[in-house]
């Protein structure tokens, strides 16, 4: 049982969460909540360990499995395959085992006899560890998560950041962990694997606390709902279900707006009336007990909620350009002995949208980022056009350097701009105050996509390359994404399991990898979306 007391949750200055107490027992199935920026992944890392409250403690009561937003997988040298089964231990007896193996086929009997004595030990920490079941149970729950056995028999460099996170997910559900702390777990899902992590989720017999704007998910899964209330700095314990905590929720939103005007009507009843009695020297005691009165009354409700902001996202104005401004021609990648994708012909001309299908580790991906000059191809070229600009968002906000603020990085992407114009820009996508001066190492996922999201604004971009530009966004973030998607007039290349986001492209062509096949799209290509 993880069980938490009387936390105190800052980001600089900027108080998040003040006196929450809570536990997190075998079975509870918690969904947690909160708009962009709530500080739902800051609370996360610190019940993880990951993280120190400014007061209180946490007691993890057993051991806590945790899925951050952006994963780190460690060594990429190592197999996808060691790196789920490193969850129990079982991946060091699994290489000694291997290592064994190689040199029992040795000439000399002395080398093949310890040989066969190191790979009896390593078996035998295996067979501890549940054995060869362990194994198998390790690659089922990758396959359910899109990840067949070629896969995991690669090294992790050589995936996509796609596949890697899944790797890490698989990793934690195979952890057999007392608590799971996971913080969009579907992000890189297609539509079977979200399937099946619901069922999984159900079934599971330890705690669970899941950050989701996947609504289904929620419904499916939760039986308690925490929301963590940015206005208040408060965490609302809901102990029902997804369908009911949201009617309660507006119960009480409604609720605390009559209390709140009850109160103001009665305390301006007894200021005005203090203020009467007040100008006489024999009712001046009974006039300040009135206002006290007034005072409690006001100090002790709750202030009514200020609806959550939304950043208000618009894609810059392209700046001119010739008719074709990016070609690619005879692309392909290898990593290692794996070809990901070979032979890929593409021009987007200008104005154009186009949508990359192709399942998780068909190298969409990999192929935005040779567009964008970050990867190279092994054959074939990127030409620009006549007044090329690109904007490339990245899904895993690699285009963001950490170590810097989110002022310097909006610098960064917006030379032209001054001081003030950039903080106005900034201010509209909700960074204000202190905000700015943190580091974007810091931020949270969502928080990451809308500095992202602020650097294309001030880009003058032509072409836009779009890496799942609406993961990690509430629902009110996400409709003014595809809103922004739907008015561009520029050029998109766009990769998105958001059937939605298709939608509002409204593609006039689609790719089709690992093949490289480009047709007129159509909407029989529209169910291939949410399997990609």
């Amino acid at each position: 049982m993880l069980v938490a007391r009387d936390l105190e949750v800052r980001a600089g200055a900027r108080l998040l969460l003040e006196g929450a107490s809570f536990q997190v027992a075998a079975g509870d199935k918690i969904g947690l909540v909160g708009r962009n920026g709530a500080g739902k992944t800051t609370l996360t890392k610190i019940l993880a360990g990951e993280g120190q409250p400014v007061a209180g403690t946490v007691t993890p009561g057993g051991q806590v499995g945790y899925l951050p937003q952006d994963p780190r997988t460690g060594d990429l040298e190592v197999l996808a395959r060691d790196r789920i089964l490193s969850a129990r231990g079982l991946d060091a007896a699994l290489r000694r085992m291997r290592a064994a193996e190689e040199q029992m086929g040795s000439l000399e009997e002395d080398v093949r006899e310890q040989a066969m004595a190191r790979y009896a030990r390593a078996e035998a920490e295996l067979q501890a560890g549940g054995g060869y079941a362990a194994e198998a149970e390790a690659s089922r729950i990758a396959s359910n998560l899109g990840l067949p056995e070629r896969v995991l028999d690669q090294q992790l460099r050589t995936l996509s950041g796609g596949q890697r996170r899944r790797i890490e997910l698989a990793r934690i559900l195979f952890s057999g962990s007392d608590t799971l702390l996971l913080d969009e777990p579907t992000n890189h899902l297609d539509a079977d694997s979200v399937l099946w992590l619901r069922g999984f989720l159900q079934t599971y017999p330890g705690g669970l606390v899941v950050i989701s704007h996947d609504t289904g998910l929620l419904e499916a899964c939760v039986t308690k709902v925490f929301h963590l209330d940015a206005n208040r700095a408060a965490l609302d314990i809901y102990a029902m279900g997804w369908k009911r905590y949201l009617q309660q929720r507006e119960t009480d939103e409604k609720r605390r707006k009559r209390e709140r005007q009850n109160a103001e009507r009665k305390a301006d009843q007894l200021l005005t009336q203090a203020a009467k009695m007040g100008a006489k020297a024999t009712k001046a005691v009974a006039a300040q007990n009135m206002a006290r009165r007034a005072e409690r009354l006001l100090a002790g409700i709750e202030g009514e909620r200020v609806q959550d902001k939304v950043a208000k996202i618009r894609f810059p104005e392209p700046a001119p350009c010739g008719r074709t401004p990016l070609t690619a021609v005879d692309l392909s990648k290898t990593y290692g002995s794996t070809e990901i994708f070979t032979g890929v012909d593409l021009a987007i001309d200008r104005g154009s949208q186009v949508v990359v299908l192709g399942l998780n580790g068909a190298g969409k991906t990999t192929l935005l980022r040779i567009l964008a000059g970050l990867e190279t191809t092994d054959t074939g070229e990127v030409r620009p056009g006549h007044g090329l600009r690109l904007g490339y968002y990245a899904q895993e906000h690699e285009t963001l350097d950490t170590s810097r603020s989110v002022l310097e990085n909006m610098v960064s992407a917006s030379p032209d701009l001054n001081d003030t114009e950039v903080r106005k820009v900034l201010g509209s996508f909700l960074f204000t105050g202190d905000d700015v001066d943190k580091p974007a190492g810091v931020l949270s996922g969502g928080e990451k996509t809308r500095l992202s999201l602020a650097m294309l604004v001030v880009s003058a971009a032509n072409v836009l390359l779009l890496d799942e530009p609406t993961n990690n966004l509430d629902p009110a973030s996400r409709t003014e994404v595809l809103e922004a998607i739907r008015s561009y007039a520029g050029a998109v290349v766009l990769v998105t399991h958001d059937e939605g986001a298709v939608e509002a492209l409204d593609p006039d062509r689609v790719l089709v990898l690992p093949d490289g096949t480009e047709d007129l799209w159509s909407p029989e290509y529209a169910d291939l979306v949410a399997l990609a």
